[in-house]
């Protein structure tokens, strides 16, 4: 008797194992994409980010900023940001809802900006932190997607405050521990494979 179970069990198994390989190659999952922020890119922001699929329903996001620029008079939102995500989809990966674990690190250095209170000053130094987040991806195509996106988390700021945006003497070292939003994004998406 326990031959037969053990038979019965072996072929329900393979069985299983056979269903799920054709399964998956009737249906189409994308594996990769790459990305841009266009709200990042509207502050001057040049960013790229690109994403892995992991399984159906996870996939690693990691994008990165850069923003080299000084403008007249001395204003600058100068930095780099690097943010990796872990991504839970709802219903399957790159496609509907879903839900995200994000880390962040950047280095800055941002100053002479009368509507962000910096008018005559500038801070210099390094942000680090996590957060949640959740989002939405339409795709368009095949190849091109987009997505929104918005988080909220926690950022230690270790900082040294300056008089003005290049020169001046150092008038305070600190540090910060900041929580509120910590992610916003309208991406555009390129599908790779």
């Amino acid at each position: 008797m326990s031959k037969k179970v053990l038979s019965i069990c072996m072929s329900l198994l393979l069985a299983s194992i056979v269903q799920a390989q054709n399964e998956q190659q009737d249906s189409y999952l994308p594996t990769l994409g790459i990305k841009t922020n266009l709200l990042y890119g509207a502050t001057t922001t040049p960013n790229l980010g690109v994403e892995f699929g992991l399984s159906p329903k996870l996939t690693l996001d990691i994008s990165a900023n850069y923003n080299p620029w000084e403008f007249s008079d001395n204003k600058k939102i100068k930095h780099w940001l690097v943010q990796p995500e872990l991504r839970y989809w709802f219903c399957e990966r790159f496609n509907g809802a879903f839900m995200g674990l994000h880390a962040h690190y950047a280095e800055y250095n941002v100053g002479g900006i009368k509507i962000l209170g910096l008018k005559g000053i500038r801070y210099e130094g390094n942000l680090y932190g996590g957060g949640i987040s959740v989002g939405y991806h339409w795709i368009l195509s095949k190849r091109w997607s987009i997505e929104t996106t918005i988080g909220a988390g926690y950022a230690h700021l270790d900082y040294s405050k300056y008089k003005c945006g290049t020169c001046g003497n150092k008038v305070k070292e600190s540090n910060r521990n900041y929580w509120g939003p910590t992610k916003a994004g309208i991406n555009l998406i390129y599908m790779i494979k």
